[in-house]
């Protein structure tokens, strides 16, 4: 996935939407193709209102980014646990949005306290999109301590200020007493900020901005008031250019309305003050840009037409004249209610609000060190998920899937249809398989093969296969009875891409038909077989787990060699640790020494791969130990796949590993047989069998 930076709030009212704005915009302005995504629209008081963030980007950045969803939708799959479900229709957004972008700017969600629902959406976002995590704060005071406190909180939601996820903040709303709008004061704050605050000063956390707080920025203009108010147009004049810097409530007479007559003054009046209406009348006349006039009480009472008349000149300056329902008092309390953020049709406001936060914006570190540098990206489960469905998708693949009357593979079978995912084939008695659908509708595209109708033909093919074993056409119509063995053939002979079953059998009785039928590749040593771990954060490759107990270091070697294939094939960079129980020279004994040789071997076979070895497994998989048991290792404390010394610690790291973490594995995936075939658990879960389907289509596409 393209590089990513998430923008999150560290507290409230913080400008989420046009810091993030003003973001892609500062980095516009520096030659980057930026993408803008809200994966999850901001839930509002007024549904009517709309999401603002995706007509902000068209209209200002230029981008048209791919609708958010709908909060009310998102929580509902949160709610019902579906939350891996909707990180995919998240990556689905973020990949359509960011095709053609270098990097991409995502918005999140502010966080409701009444509602903590928003600040687990954004931890998993950002996770799910492997995103940097910037801090947006609003310093509006100049308590160091505080922001201290909130940037440390809103940062340990996504691991804390010390990991790889949050690297920076930007501080919004800052006091002109702090930070003043000139360049030279704005360079000061953020040198004073950097010196005060320990994060910024040891440079754990990046001070990526600190923008002014600017109340002109704040100015609707008299148009927006209209709206809010509902009011009729009397005069409209410049309605949609004039700003309002000031309401006046006018009550006064009129010689003491002098000092109310200033530039972008709003005044609101009742609509019997004649004399009040041509007072300002003769001031826009003599220039005075008013933002305009409201006459209140407007549903009751109305100016006099001769006074009006009067005041014609008036419009044809510019001045705009509002009619008010209610007392000046409701309209006066509803003007102070109306919402600051900037209406969708207010460009200048909208550029002027974006310019001024970029100008206030130091990305130089962000494209240096999230750009140019383009940081590998750890594939999260969702993004494994969405790419192996859209690989998948794109091979179109034919499936075979002997166990056609179980139910979880009748409910896989009709997800892949719909998804698109492969075009699976059921073989099994139709009346059976209909029978077991358990209330899912089977459509009439997905492929039933009944065997008692087929098995016939596919006698004397068999019996030539297995010819030199001694197999006769009674015996191998006898083993075509099993639908395993069946398949088999169909895809020994290129009437299909692949195959998946284990649902109901086991992990012997899948494979062994493949090894005598399909056989190895030419480029294979042995079969083996790939867990992938789906870990909260990313996706590893195990291997092997299933099919060799224990390998020596020639066949070793091979098992590492294809499993860092196959994760090459899925998107997931290969860094091959060979796992022992010492690292390094620490100690000897024929098991250590088989590794160290596999090793050696491995890095003769492919000298462009990352391989390390002998290594421990938390010497392979956690920084914080490599750097004191293998500090020179390329892979140490980094590693993405992981080769085990013989099944049994392969097996049962796994189905640790997956069961005390929690762990979503996908597999066994074969390897190094010359077509696809693939094992279930027979506790698989219809999604397991669906992520099955789509792994064995990629490999098929891959061949």
């Amino acid at each position: 996935m393209k590089p990513a930076f998430f923008l999150s709030p560290s507290s409230i009212d913080v400008g989420l939407t046009t810091v993030s704005l003003g973001l892609g915009r500062a980095l516009q302005r520096r030659g980057v193709s930026v993408a803008f995504v809200k994966p999850i629209a901001q839930q509002r008081a007024d549904p009517s209102e709309g999401e603002r963030s995706a007509a902000y980007a068209e209209s200002a950045l230029g981008i048209r980014p791919v609708e958010p969803i709908p909060y009310p939708e998102a929580a509902e799959w949160l709610h019902e646990g579906k939350l891996q479900e909707l990180m995919e229709r998240i990556i689905e957004v973020f990949e359509h949005s960011t095709r053609e972008a270098d990097v991409a700017v995502v918005e999140g969600l502010i966080v409701n306290q009444a509602d903590l629902a928003s600040a687990r959406l954004n931890q998993a976002i950002a996770r799910s999109l492997d995103a940097r995590v910037v801090l947006v704060d609003a310093f509006t005071d100049s308590d160091t301590k505080a922001l201290e406190h909130r940037l440390q909180a809103a940062s340990s939601s996504y691991g804390g200020v010390r990991t790889r996820r949050v690297v920076g903040c930007i501080l919004n709303k800052v006091s002109p007493e702090t930070c003043g709008p000139t360049r030279e004061e704005w360079k000061s704050a953020l040198k004073d900020f950097r010196e005060r605050v320990p994060d910024f000063r040891s440079g754990t956390l990046q001070l990526l901005g600190c923008v002014p707080r600017n109340p002109a920025l704040l100015h609707c203009r008299t148009l927006d008031i209209a709206r809010h108010l509902g009011a009729r147009i009397a005069t409209a004049g410049e309605i949609a250019s004039r700003r309002v810097t000031s309401v006046k409530m006018v009550a006064r007479t009129v010689p003491n309305l002098h000092d109310t007559f200033t530039a972008g003054a709003l005044l609101l009046t009742p609509a019997d003050r004649d004399d009040v209406l041509m007072a300002t009348s003769l001031a826009a006349i003599k220039g005075i840009p008013l933002a305009g006039l409201v006459l209140t009480g407007a549903d009751t009472i109305t100016p006099d037409p001769s006074v009006r008349e009067l005041c014609t000149p008036a419009a044809e300056s510019g001045l705009p004249v509002l009619l008010a329902a209610g007392s000046s008092y409701r309209v006066v309390t509803a003007v102070g209610q109306l919402n600051t953020e900037i209406p969708t049709d207010d460009q200048e406001r909208l550029d002027a609000t974006l310019d001024f936060i970029a100008r206030h914006l130091d990305c130089e570190w962000l494209i240096k060190e999230g750009i140019d540098q383009q940081l590998e990206a750890q594939l999260s489960p969702p993004a494994f998920r969405f790419r192996l469905a859209e690989s998948a998708r794109a091979a179109n693949k034919r499936i075979l899937l002997p166990e056609g009357d179980e139910p979880r593979t009748i409910a896989a079978a009709v997800s892949c249809h719909q998804r698109g995912i492969a075009r699976c084939v059921l073989i099994g008695d139709p009346e059976e398989i209909r029978a077991k659908a358990a209330g899912v509708e089977i459509p009439p595209e997905i492929e039933i093969l009944n065997p008692a109708d087929i098995r016939q033909r596919y006698v004397t093919p068999l019996a030539e296969m297995r010819r030199h074993k001694g197999l006769t056409e009674a015996m191998a119509a006898e083993l075509l009875e099993d639908n395993v063995y069946l398949a088999t053939v169909m895809l020994a002979l290129d009437e299909a891409d692949g195959m998946v079953a284990g649902a109901v059998h086991s992990t012997a009785s899948t494979i062994r038909p493949a090894l005598q039928l399909i056989r190895t590749a030419p480029e294979a040593k042995v079969v083996s077989s790939v867990f992938f771990m789906c870990l909260p954060d990313q996706v590893l490759v195990y291997g092997d787990c299933a099919v060799n107990a224990n390998p020596d270091a020639e066949t070793l070697a091979d098992i590492a060699l294809r499993s860092a294939e196959s994760a090459e094939t899925f998107g997931i960079t290969p860094r091959v640790a060979m796992i022992s129980y010492s690292t390094g020279e620490s100690a000897g004994g024929a098991e250590v020494e088989k590794v160290r040789t596999a090793t050696r071997l491995a890095r003769q076979l492919r000298p462009d791969l990352l391989i390390d070895g002998p290594l421990q497994y938390d010497a392979a998989a956690i920084p914080e130990i490599a750097k004191s048991k293998a500090p020179d290792s390329p892979v140490a404390g980094n590693a993405t796949v992981f080769i085990f010394p013989d099944l049994n610690t392969g097996n049962t790291t796994y189905k640790a590993v997956q069961r005390s973490a929690k762990v979503v594995s996908i597999g066994p995936m074969l390897q190094g047989l010359r077509k696809p075939v693939n094992d279930l658990s027979r506790g698989a879960l219809v999604d397991d069998i669906i992520y099955t389907i789509a792994l064995t289509a990629a490999q098929a596409a891959g061949r």
